[in-house]
C-alpha cells in the first residue's frame, strides 16, 4: 500500500506538470502558484484540525512545517519552473536524473539510514533511466527554443536547486510523519505556501487581466491545485511513514515517466526506442526498491 502511494504520489507529480504548460502560458509564475495554493486552501479547512492520537506541536515541528513548505513547494516550484525556462529540456533532466540518489544520500547523512546493495542498485537504475529519457530525441525541440536563452548556465543552476528542495521535502517530510498525520501535514504546508506567494501574488493580480482566461484554463487550474496541494502530498507522506526516505526516493522515476506518457497519450509525442529502454530500467529500480527481502 505504501509502495502504490508513493508511485501514485510522483506519477500525478508527473502528470500535472505535463499538463501544466497552458497554465504557465495563461498565468505569471508567481501568480499561478499563489491561486494554486489558495484553492487548495478552500477545499481542505477540515485537515487543519489535529487528529485525536497526535501530540500538541512543538517549535521544532513547527520550524520542520514551515521549512517543508518553503523548500519543498514554493521554491521548488520557483526553481523549477523559471529553471526549465532558461535552459534545455535536455540539460533539466539530465540534472533532475540526480534525485535519487540525492535523497538517498541525504538520508544518510541526516537520518541515519543504511543503503543497501539492492537500493544502491535501484538508485543507479532511477538515473539511468531518467539519464535516458532526457536524452533521447523527443526532447530535442525543447533544446532549441533553450538556445535563444544568453543564461542556461542560470537555469542549469536553478534545476539543480529545485533538486536539493525535492531532497529537503523528502528527508523532511519522513521526520514529519513521526509526528503529524498526512492529512495535517498537507494542510499545513499548504496554508505556508499560500501565505508565502501572497506578496508576489496580490502584485500580479493587480495588474492581470483575469477576464481574457477562459474557462477551459479555470478548470485546468483548479485540478492542477487540488493534484499538487493535495492528492500528491497526501499520497506521498502516508506512504513515507512505513518506508525509508532513501527507498521513497527511487520513485522519483515515476515523475519523468508519467510525464512523458501523458505527452504520448495526450499532446500527440511520439515514443522512440531509447525512452522505451529509459523506462525498462526506471522499473527495474522500481522493482529491486520494493522486492520483499528475506525474513531474518
Amino acid at each position: 500500500m505504501a509502495y502504490g502511494c508513493l508511485a501514485l504520489s510522483m506519477s500525478l507529480v508527473g502528470a500535472y506538470v505535463a499538463l501544466s504548460k497552458p497554465l504557465v502560458a495563461a498565468f505569471p509564475v508567481l501568480l499561478l502558484a499563489w491561486l494554486r495554493f489558495g484553492i487548495a486552501a478552500l477545499a481542505m479547512p477540515h485537515w487543519l484540525k489535529r487528529g485525536a492520537d497526535e501530540p500538541p506541536m512543538t517549535a521544532h515541528t513547527r520550524w520542520l512545517v514551515f521549512l517543508e513548505s518553503f523548500l519543498g513547494n514554493f521554491l521548488f516550484s520557483i526553481c523549477m519552473l523559471y529553471g526549465v525556462s532558461m535552459t534545455s529540456a535536455v540539460s533539466a533532466g539530465v540534472i533532475m536524473a540526480s534525485i535519487p540518489a540525492v535523497v538517498a544520500v541525504a538520508s544518510w547523512l541526516f537520518l541515519r539510514e543504511r543503503i543497501t546493495v539492492r537500493i544502491g542498485l535501484a538508485i543507479a537504475c532511477a538515473a539511468l533511466g531518467i539519464g535516458l529519457l532526457a536524452l533521447s530525441p523527443a526532447h530535442a525541440p525543447a533544446s532549441t527554443d533553450a538556445a535563444k536563452s544568453s543564461m542556461p548556465w542560470l537555469g542549469n543552476l536553478l534545476v539543480f536547486c529545485a533538486v536539493l528542495c525535492e531532497t529537503a521535502y523528502a528527508v523532511i517530510g519522513k521526520s514529519l510523519t513521526g509526528r503529524l498525520g498526512p492529512k495535517r501535514i498537507a494542510s499545513l504546508i499548504n496554508l505556508w505556501g499560500f501565505v508565502l506567494s501572497m506578496p508576489f501574488g496580490i502584485w500580479f493580480a493587480l495588474s492581470f487581466d483575469f477576464g481574457a482566461v477562459h474557462g477551459g484554463i479555470w478548470a485546468l487550474l483548479a485540478v492542477y491545485a487540488l493534484a499538487a496541494s493535495i492528492w500528491t502530498v497526501w499520497l506521498w507522506m502516508t506512504g513515507l511513514r512505513h518506508v525509508p526516505a532513501a527507498q521513497a526516493g527511487v520513485f522519483a522515476v515515476m515523475l519523468p515517466v508519467s510525464a512523458a506518457f501523458v505527452g504520448v497519450l495526450v499532446l500527440g509525442e511520439n515514443l522512440s526506442a531509447p525512452q522505451l529502454i529509459a523506462f525498462a530500467l526506471a522499473l527495474a529500480g522500481v522493482v529491486l526498491a520494493t522486492w520483499p527481502g528475506r525474513r531474518t
